[in-house]
């Protein structure tokens, strides 16, 4: 029997639009553009849902997985998002990371693929207790079920080392946009920037 862990308190940290199942599963799913987490979940995944953008939800979704020391699998599947190319992007991180100063995505190819609000420890935790199993552009029912099974039989237990808990909390830099956008100025992105706070516990 493989160690298992307690996720973080309050487990998905992030709100967000997915689907829950066993705690303890070690896969993920994330499902693109395609609404078919039901279909990750009841082969037994820990969570699953769609992600569409290459930065605010792609920094979502790794506080998720992080933050549940049992989830050591992340099967892309689903329709690739056009224009951002979310599903490249999440490998690219997982490969690359970012770079140092501009905070790009290494390697991604989507529009905006900038992770500004993550910091090194988590996209190196991310790279360290992930293994991804790319199934891009597969929506086939059978085919992604069976490979969540396969993962299942693989699991390694629980990642070793301490949790990483990361809180996001919106601010007002949505507005200040809007505000900016109708004034005729400069902003930064088009997206919610939330500030984040990043938060250590020791896994019992």
């Amino acid at each position: 029997m493989v160690e298992k862990k307690e996720p973080a308190e309050g487990w998905p940290v992030i709100n967000g639009d997915y689907v829950v199942g066993d705690p303890q599963s070690c896969v993920a799913g994330t499902t693109l553009a395609s609404h078919i987490e039901e279909v990750l979940v009841d082969a037994g995944a820990a969570i699953a849902g769609p992600c569409k953008t290459e930065n605010l939800g792609i920094e979502k979704m790794v506080a998720n997985l992080i933050s549940n020391p049992n989830i050591r699998f992340l099967v892309l599947c689903g329709s690739e998002v056009q224009g951002h190319i979310t599903g490249q992007s999440i490998e690219a991180l997982h490969a690359g990371g970012v770079d140092a100063e501009k905070r790009k995505i290494v390697g991604a190819t989507g529009a905006i693929p900038f992770v500004e609000n993550l910091p090194d420890d988590a996209i190196e935790r991310f790279q360290q207790q992930m293994e991804i199993v790319s199934m891009i552009d597969v929506e086939d029912v059978a085919a992604i079920q069976s490979k969540v099974k396969d993962c299942i039989e693989k699991d390694p237990g629980a990642v070793e080392s301490e949790t990483i808990v990361i809180k996001l909390e919106e601010d007002d830099t949505e507005n200040e946009n809007l505000k900016n956008r109708k004034s005729g100025e400069n902003f930064k992105t088009p997206y919610l920037k939330p500030s984040i706070k990043v938060v250590l516990e020791k896994n019992t």
